[in-house]
């Protein structure tokens, strides 16, 4: 019996030993990958660039720069700037800190990953142009980041393609013919509101960025939604507040699975996405019960969309993978919001800062709009001929681009010019300061100078990609067209009832909440014009 029963204690403790030792190599494993990832990874790839003549500061373990970053964005959003100055250094105060520093062939440290910085044109011009081997980067590797936006944006590959196939339509010119008339509306809706404003002394000061932010939100949701746009309204408030909960989301460090922690903080970003996705899904199925019923046409952004996507699905009905799904059409109608209405919003708030100072200028484009419209109702064949509305908006977009930067990846070793970039850095196209580069722009790059642009972009950059707040290359903004017209539509209408100049409780400050905003608006003195 004692020889039975020893037997059985051997084999047991031999699997405790088993389990013991998987265990340890376990844990070995994990230990390793995150030492990996954590410091050797990054010392390999701090070695690799300085071989090839690129400068930045040593790496920090985890936070890498991002302490430091973090600090001197605090700093300089403490202190206002002349509208001279150039902006860059308060907007990106530490990247501008790194160029001036190191140079341009220059790297910075996003926690453990490095971040290449890119201001040859050559090299951005390939980049933008290599989507394959370039391909897009988030502002942040935290998921919740994300929630602003996803859609076409940030698809890649075959996703992106056919996502593109099926919007474009949404964005051809007869279609953008059929929504100016909802530029129209909206403008006059907020001039009137102006008017009532001055009409009492002849003049009035008032702060113009919240008027153009709901001007552009009340465009976009018509535009997109039509006859919903009241309902549309709630939801751009809602894609508001999220995109100053996911500004915040980028500015920290990420711990995998820190997402699913029940934080006051993700439960709080959680739930307005929840709100906007179930907002859209309910108006989406809506309109396609009425478009089922033929009770509406198919002239606003969601309803092109869903008649591509269903003329896609009916083109190619063999292939499960064919269209889009309900998530991701709710991804571009947010998309629709944030790049519709956000970045339209910037353009014209930096367009009227600037012409409130340089009169001149603002002159020059009342004459041209009066010459071309008189005080009729601007039409697109006549906004597609304001040439110096045209040059001044080009400009403002030089000095104060909507989007401030375009982040790519790196994924295998690949060779861009004379480099040769290892997988895992990130690439910077830092637009702010290619646009304010001397060295491409000439001694006066900071001053604003619309004529820079009286030849068209090409002559302005010399068939350079020195100029590119749309992107540019086969992921060029859908977009531009758009938003280009509004903003003519809006500069136009502006111009024909109203002279208006800097007012004296105007402080510049731009700043960052994912497009390059006024910190504290943007107060000007307005006055009726009489012709």
């Amino acid at each position: 019996m004692k020889l039975v029963m020893e037997k059985p204690v051997a084999i047991n403790g031999g699997w405790i030993v088993l389990g013991a030792a998987g265990v340890v190599l376990l844990m070995f494993t994990w230990a390793w990958r995150v030492l990996n990832w954590l410091w050797f990874t990054p010392k390999r790839l701090e070695r690799c660039l300085q071989q090839q003549g690129f400068s930045g500061n040593p790496y920090r373990l985890l936070v890498g720069d991002m302490t430091e970053n973090s600090q001197m964005i605090k700093e300089a959003m403490a202190k206002p700037i002349s509208l001279t100055d150039d902006c860059a250094p308060r907007v990106f105060p530490f990247l501008y800190h790194i160029v001036k520093t190191y140079g341009k062939n220059s790297f910075s440290w996003n926690g453990p990953v490095p971040r290449v910085t890119i201001m040859n044109p050559e090299h951005i011009k390939e980049i933008l142009n290599r989507i394959t081997d370039f391909p897009k980067q988030a502002a942040s590797s935290n998921p919740l980041s994300r929630l602003v936006g996803t859609g076409l944006a940030c698809h890649e590959g075959e996703k992106w393609a056919k996502h593109r196939r099926i919007i474009s339509p949404a964005f051809h010119l007869d279609k953008l013919k059929n929504m100016v008339p909802a530029f129209y509306d909206s403008c006059s809706d907020m001039i009137n509101k102006w008017e009532e404003l001055v009409s009492g002394e002849g003049f009035c000061e008032l702060d113009a960025w919240p008027y153009l932010v709901n001007l552009t939100s009340e465009i976009i949701s018509r535009t997109a939604f039509g006859s919903s746009y009241e309902e549309g309204k709630r939801i751009f408030q809602l894609q508001d507040e999220l995109a100053i909960l996911t500004r915040q989301v980028s500015q920290s460090i990420y711990i995998s699975g820190w997402r699913f922690v029940p934080t006051k903080f993700n439960r709080k970003i959680k739930a307005v996405d929840k709100e906007i996705r179930a907002s859209l899904k309910k108006m989406i199925e809506n309109r396609e019960r009425a478009m089922k019923a033929g009770e509406v046409s198919n002239d606003d952004l969601l309803g092109i969309l869903m008649e591509s996507n269903s003329r896609e699905i009916q083109e190619h009905g063999d292939n499960k993978n064919v269209g889009m799904s309900m998530a991701d059409v709710i991804d571009e109608c947010k998309i629709f919001y944030f790049a519709g209405q956000e970045t339209t919003s910037v353009l014209l708030v930096w367009t009227m800062i600037l012409l409130a100072s340089h009169t001149t200028w603002q002159s020059r484009a009342r004459d041209e709009v009066f010459k071309v419209f008189g005080n009729k109702k601007p039409d697109l064949d006549g906004l597609n001929r304001l040439k110096v509305v045209t040059m001044i908006l080009y400009e403002v977009m030089r000095l104060y681009p909507p989007g401030t930067m375009l982040l790519r990846s790196v994924v295998k070793e690949t060779r861009l010019g004379d480099l040769l970039l290892p997988a895992g850095v990130s690439l910077a196209l830092p637009i702010i300061l290619v646009h304010h580069d001397r060295e491409l722009w000439g001694d006066d790059a900071m001053e604003f100078k619309p004529e820079r642009f009286a030849e068209g972009v090409s002559k302005a950059t010399k068939n350079q990609v020195s100029f590119f707040p749309f992107a540019w290359g086969p992921r060029i903004c859908i977009g531009q067209n758009f938003a280009l017209a509004e903003a003519k539509m809006a500069v136009a209408m502006i111009l024909q009832r109203f002279t208006f100049e800097s007012s004296p409780s105007y402080t510049h400050a731009p700043c960052m909440v994912l497009t390059l905003h006024p910190q504290f608006g943007a107060h000007l003195i307005l006055r009726k014009f009489y012709p």
